[in-house]
C-alpha cells in the first residue's frame, strides 16, 4: 500500500441527461483507492448541496477527506460535458469555483511531505490562489507526477513549462505533447538573434529530431530534466519512457461508450504498478487495459474487479 496525494479540482460533470461526480484528480484518487492504496485528496468545495454530495461520495469510497476545504463564498465546481458520436468529450468549465481557492496550511504541508507520490494537473493552476498553493507543495513533495490536462483557455505554455520542470513523471496524450513541443521549438528560435533562413533551418532541424512521439518524448525529457514520461495514444495504446528505455502497448479493442475518466484510470493504474515495483511493460499493459475498460463503460468511475481486468487482458492477448 502506497501513500498518495491527489491535488486539484473536484466537480460535477453535467451531461445532457444526467450528472456525475468527477474531476481528474478525484477520478485518479478513486481508482488508486480501489487498487488498495492510502489516498488523500487536497481540494476545495462550496458550502452547498453539490459540495455536500461530493464530500459524502469521496468519504464513502474510502479516500481521506480531512484536507477537503470548504468555501463559504464560491460554489462547488461544475462542468458541462458534451459527447460526440464516437464518445469523445468536450468540456465547458465554470469559473471561478471553490477549487480555485485552495489555501496553503500546515496540514497540507505535512500530508505532502509524507506522501510516496503527489499527483497534480495543469487545470488546477488556472487561478492564482490554487496555483500558489500548488507550487509551494511541489517544493516539498518527494515524488511528483504531472498529469497534463489541457483545457483552453486555462493554461499558458509558460505555466506548463514551470509545471513540467517540477515533475519527476509526466503523462501526456499525443495531442498535448505535440502542442507543447511545437511551442518549445518555436521558443528556441530567437527571432531577434537570427535571420529568417537561420530560423527556418533551426525549426527544420528541431522538427526532424522530434517528428516521432519518441523524439518528442526525448526532447521533453532533455529540456525539463524529467526521467519518466508517458504518452497515451487513444485506441492505439500508449508509450512509456523510463530509465532511457521505451515500452509500448498497442491498445485493446473495445466498443467505446464514453472517454470521460479513461485517461485518469489509466494514470492511476500505471502509477499503482510502478510505485509497487512492477516491471514497466507489465505496468503499461495493465494501465492500457484499465483505460480501455473504463472507456467501454458508462461514467468515469465504474467498479472494476481485478479478476475482470486480468480476464480482459488474457482474452485480448489470445485474440
Amino acid at each position: 500500500m502506497k501513500k498518495i496525494v491527489c491535488f486539484g479540482e473536484v466537480l460535477w460533470d453535467v451531461f445532457p441527461t444526467h450528472r456525475k461526480i468527477g474531476g481528474a484528480p478525484l477520478n485518479v484518487a478513486l481508482r488508486l483507492k480501489a487498487f488498495n492504496n492510502d489516498v488523500s485528496i487536497i481540494t476545495r468545495i462550496g458550502k452547498d448541496a453539490e459540495g455536500d454530495g461530493i464530500f459524502e461520495y469521496i468519504k464513502e469510497n474510502g479516500v481521506a477527506v480531512n484536507t477537503i476545504q470548504i468555501d463559504t463564498d464560491l460554489k462547488t465546481g461544475e462542468v458541462d460535458v458534451k459527447l460526440n458520436e464516437k464518445g469523445s468529450a468536450t468540456y465547458t468549465i465554470n469559473y471561478p469555483r471553490a477549487w480555485d481557492r485552495i489555501q496553503l496550511n500546515k496540514d497540507l504541508r505535512l500530508l505532502t511531505e509524507k506522501a510516496d507520490a503527489f499527483i497534480y494537473g495543469s487545470l488546477s493552476a488556472r487561478d492564482y490562489n490554487t496555483k500558489e498553493t500548488l507550487f509551494a507543495l511541489l517544493k516539498i513533495a518527494p515524488y511528483k507526477i504531472f498529469d497534463v490536462n489541457l483545457r483552453a483557455p486555462y493554461y499558458t505554455q509558460e505555466l506548463l513549462g514551470s509545471l513540467m520542470k517540477e515533475a519527476d513523471f509526466i503523462k501526456f496524450n499525443d495531442d498535448e505533447i505535440i502542442e507543447i513541443v511545437t511551442h518549445m521549438i518555436m521558443k528556441a528560435a530567437d527571432f531577434n538573434k537570427y535571420n529568417v533562413d537561420e530560423i527556418d533551418n533551426m525549426i527544420y532541424k528541431l522538427n526532424f529530431e522530434t517528428k516521432s512521439i519518441e523524439g518528442s518524448i526525448k526532447f521533453i525529457a532533455k529540456h525539463t530534466n524529467t526521467k519518466s514520461i508517458c504518452v497515451t495514444l487513444g485506441a492505439k495504446g500508449a508509450i512509456l519512457y523510463t530509465n532511457e528505455t521505451f515500452y509500448y502497448n498497442k491498445g485493446y479493442q473495445i466498443e467505446v461508450k464514453d472517454t470521460v475518466g479513461a485517461g485518469d484510470s489509466f494514470l492511476a493504474a500505471l502509477t499503482d504498478k510502478l510505485l509497487k515495483g512492477h516491471a514497466p511493460q507489465d505496468a503499461i499493459d495493465f494501465a492500457c487495459a484499465v483505460g480501455a475498460i473504463v472507456a467501454g463503460s458508462d461514467g468515469a468511475n465504474p467498479k472494476l474487479e481485478q479478476s475482470k481486468i486480468d480476464e480482459f487482458i488474457n482474452e485480448s492477448i489470445n485474440c
